[in-house]
């Protein structure tokens, strides 16, 4: 038996491309720590997508951390999650910064959010601790792009089974 590709229903949104139950889960159920700021980012974009708020918070620095997430108003389908750059946030490394662009949809509209995120690191774990919110913007599609044409978000798949679900 060859490696089997997990559905869209099974993949972790995180990004990795691997089963969630073999991913963020292990995460969120506490089995194991991220050991990196990038990790952290995209077990914490799939809890926010998840609605996870008890991860969410346990993930927030102390300092920072709301009391509660308000998940009732939430209207967005979070789809996916793309890194752009990490600075620092390694194992070794006690500060990190990632920028990121997190794809959802709203009102049958796709939407991009770009954002400069910093952790930190306490008694070894890693903890959200900001982040700034560069832009949000539709997902634009190029004149005379199709919902058969590729996405231009990079993903490698069809607008209409990315973006423009």
């Amino acid at each position: 038996m060859g490696n089997i590709v997990p559905d869209s229903e099974t993949t972790c949104l995180c990004g990795s491309k691997i089963e969630y139950s073999l991913c963020c889960e292990q995460f969120h159920k506490k089995l194991k720590s991220p050991s990196t700021a990038e990790a952290l980012m995209g077990s914490r974009f799939t809890a926010y997508a998840k609605q996870n708020e008890a991860y969410l918070l346990e993930t927030w620095d102390t300092g920072k951390r709301p009391k509660t997430i308000d998940f009732s108003n939430e209207e967005a389908v979070w789809t996916k999650l793309n890194i752009i750059k990490t600075k620092k946030g390694t194992e070794k490394d006690s500060k990190g910064i990632v920028e990121f662009k997190a794809y959802y949809s709203l009102e049958n509209e796709a939407y991009v959010m770009n954002e400069i995120s910093r952790f930190i690191k306490v008694a070894g774990q890693w903890l959200y601790y900001e982040g700034l919110v560069k832009s949000v913007s539709k997902v634009n599609q190029q004149v005379g792009q199709g919902k058969n044409a590729p996405c231009s978000c990079g993903s490698g798949k069809k607008f209409k089974r990315c973006c423009g679900k």
